[in-house]
């Protein structure tokens, strides 16, 4: 009886040392930005100045469906920590994937958002602040970890070769900026006094840690493009990650103002009004030529053959920000015309948001997406055709 278990029992030890889950192998950190340009359809749809017929049910399935993602992606990434430790390792150290370490601060954020913003109408206010707040904690620990550490490698560990610059390098430190915006929600759920004033003060830290270190990237990001030419294909449209801190910051000024008065004393409270118009109009008129620049280069690129690639979730959670900040302009201004700029861009994010969805289903399920990327030259972003979509 012994001898007969024995066989059976190594050859399923056999088996099951053999399942090493290798489909996770090649599921990098970018992937959180599937859950993040989800998320951001319903925080803008919730931010949206205009009432539309069936928006509500729509942003509620949409910010259920970012929610599930959320737990998803979490479980890939800690089954592909824990069966490929190696290729985690080899992604920290890999100067074109750790920046995509902040999307998963980015990720939790987002969904946090929208649980407060959307989903409190579906769970309740109590387990949706509590959601919220839990979601809030952790998104700005790993936030501000990724925002300190990612910059670290690259200094002491990564190998960056000069005109390298990309726009990828922005997301770990404009996490930060996300926490920013997600602070003034909830401002009203804390006992008013220092721990308020303290919420507002602190989402201003960080908007100054975001603002200042995405200030440092930016004139790099744009001094790459003249002097050494167009982004790779399969890059190009991580060029509208630019609009990440452009729009983030906008919205988080704005929202910020809204609880101010609440949290601070008056005359702080007026000026930090003022401030949200005076930076928002000028920046949001600098995101809007940098989009026209942006989609201009992704035309050229599309029409030189640019491949699909999860980069392609560039072109939702950046335009989504925008999105939200053009709408809190308008609050603030009282302007329509910022009002139609909000849902012009929304219809936009909704398109892409709808394509490039399609297109990762479609490379996720023909495995292209989940097989090992094949460089693209210096860069070290692989891309992946969809096997459904037209070769040409």
């Amino acid at each position: 009886m012994v001898i007969a278990v024995q066989p059976r029992t190594h050859a399923a030890a056999s088996v099951l040392a053999a399942v090493r889950l290798p489909s996770l192998r090649h599921f990098g950190p970018n992937w959180y930005a599937t859950v993040m340009g989800t998320a951001i359809v319903a925080n803008a749809g919730a931010a949206l100045p205009v009432d539309i017929p069936g928006l509500r049910t729509a942003r509620t399935a949409v910010w259920a469906l970012s929610a599930v993602l959320l737990a998803v992606v979490l479980a890939a990434r800690a089954a592909h920590w824990a069966h490929h430790r190696d290729q985690a390792r080899a992604h920290l150290l890999d100067p074109a994937v750790a920046p995509f370490y902040g999307c998963l601060s980015m990720a939790l954020l987002a969904v946090g958002i929208g649980t407060l913003t959307v989903g409190e109408g579906v769970i309740g206010e109590p387990a949706a602040v509590a959601t919220a707040a839990t979601l809030f904690g952790a998104g700005t620990l790993t936030g501000l970890a990724a925002a300190v550490v990612v910059p670290y490698l690259m200094v002491v560990r990564h190998k960056v070769a000069p005109g390298t610059a990309s726009p990828v390098w922005l997301l770990p430190v404009v996490a930060p900026m996300v926490s920013a915006s997600f602070g003034p929600l909830l401002v009203p759920h804390l006992p008013a006094g220092q721990w308020r004033e303290a919420m507002l003060l602190g989402s201003y830290a960080m908007f100054g840690v975001s603002l200042l270190a995405s200030l440092l990237i930016l004139p790099m990001v744009f001094a790459r493009l003249v002097h050494h030419g167009p982004l790779p294909l399969a890059l190009t449209p991580t060029l509208f990650l630019v609009l990440g801190p452009l729009g983030q910051s906008t919205t988080a000024l704005s929202k910020l103002a809204d609880v101010a008065p609440g949290a601070i004393r008056a005359p702080y409270a007026e000026g930090l009004a003022a401030f949200a118009v005076i930076y928002g109009v000028p920046v949001m008129g600098f995101a809007l030529m940098w989009l026209a620049l942006a989609g201009a280069m992704v035309v050229r690129a599309a029409r030189g053959g640019m491949p699909f690639a999860l980069t392609w979730w560039a072109f939702t959670f950046p335009v989504g920000t925008c999105v939200t900040g053009a709408e809190g302009l308008a609050r603030h201004t009282g302007l329509v015309a910022l009002e139609w700029l909000a849902v012009g861009l929304y219809a936009f994010l909704v398109a892409a948001w709808a394509v490039t969805g399609v297109r990762t289903l479609c490379g996720l399920f023909g495995g292209a997406l989940l097989a090992a990327p094949v460089k693209n030259g210096s860069t070290g972003v692989g891309a992946h055709r969809c096997r459904c979509a037209p070769t040409s």
